[in-house]
């Protein structure tokens, strides 16, 4: 999941958030939250809807499969 991380870490830089604060917004640990953008973990089918919804994005476009946000 290379464009996760990816799209997780921009997002989180877009929005001038820490690690901390975006993983506090997505109701997740931060360690969890670490480990996605450093590529060592996958979240489930609902924390990648969690994860969309804060950012105000599509999994579709979490996941790389699509170059629309919205």
């Amino acid at each position: 999941m290379l464009k996760l991380a990816e799209r997780l870490y921009l997002l989180r830089k877009e929005r001038d958030l820490t690690q901390l604060q975006a993983a506090e917004g997505m109701n997740v640990a931060f360690s969890t939250y670490r480990r996605y953008e450093k590529k060592q973990r996958e979240p489930d089918a609902s924390t990648l809807v969690q994860m969309a919804d804060f950012y105000g994005v599509t999994t579709d476009y979490l996941l790389g499969r699509s170059e629309e946000r919205t």
